[in-house]
């Protein structure tokens, strides 16, 4: 399946507009494809959508309503976790093409470049969990997702330091954290194939941080901003859950987030909230 575009910006809207989950994956790759292959003009033609096109299934409820995750080894907790997983990987994919198509034309075309190849992983990402959890009987759809990930975009479609502070350096940050835990569990059942996968997604995302940050920084020197204090104002002012410790320091350094950035923000939020 060959699909032509005008530009980049068409591209992403498209991976915006597909509704069904592996399409918008195969989409998702396709475009970035297409983008590296120098086949998509570096042009703003087409504004994204307030939502990106969802499925029928999963069933979509607000964090607090989401059926508790007991912990332990089992089959139906692995497949709760994967599935977790393939509903975050799906709406990263979203959110890196709408962070093109929404913002694109007011950056340099690295930023493009690295919002691309963000979208592209998490499309693969997708497809890998995806098929491993075919493995447990188990498809992306059938069970419950939240949808609190999405509503951070809504929150921050207006700016796009407050998208970059929000998604990458909190949300995705926040994955650095809990993802190791996530992979010991696996090995220690002797599910080394879930482990790896989720071993390279934990890998690339920290590019993925570390691609918020830069462009994060890059904005604050742009305007004069001390970054660390600017970082701060956003996180309290879009943000509505809490930075739980504990933190992966040495991921998040890797990402070109010192401790200076987030601990201050862990005793300053409401602690009665959930990130």
């Amino acid at each position: 399946m060959t699909k032509v575009w005008r530009n980049i910006s068409e591209a992403a809207v498209a991976v915006l507009m597909t509704a069904r989950p592996r399409e918008k994956a195969e989409t998702a790759r396709m475009a970035a494809a297409a983008w590296r292959g120098g086949k998509l003009p570096f042009e703003f033609t087409e504004r994204p959508p307030l939502r990106p096109a969802r499925p029928d299934k999963p069933q979509l409820l607000p964090p607090g309503e989401m059926p508790k995750r007991r912990k332990g080894g089992n089959d139906a907790n692995k497949r709760a976790l994967l599935h977790a997983v393939a509903h975050i990987e799906l709406n990263a994919i979203d959110l890196a093409f709408d962070m093109v198509a929404r913002f694109g034309d007011l950056m340099p075309r690295g930023f493009t470049d690295d919002w691309v190849k963000v979208g592209d992983d998490e499309a693969r990402h997708f497809s890998l969990v995806s098929a491993r959890l075919k493995s447990f009987e188990c498809i992306y759809g059938d069970m419950p997702a939240h949808d609190g990930l999405w509503q951070s975009a809504m929150d921050t479609k207006d700016s796009l330091p407050a998208r970059l502070a929000i998604v990458p350096m909190v949300l995705e940050a926040r994955g650095l954290d809990v993802t190791p835990k996530m992979i010991e569990q696996f090995r220690k059942t002797g599910d080394e194939t879930s482990a790896d996968i989720l071993q390279t997604i934990y890998e690339e995302e920290i590019g993925h941080v570390s691609a918020g940050t830069r462009w994060f920084k890059h904005l604050a020197k742009q305007g004069g901003l001390d970054d660390e204090s600017w970082f701060h104002e956003m996180v309290q002012a879009y943000f509505k859950g809490q930075l739980k410790p504990p933190f992966n320091k040495p991921a998040r350094n890797q990402a070109g987030m010192p401790c200076s950035f987030y601990e201050p923000l862990a005793d300053l939020l409401d602690d009665g909230q959930e990130a």
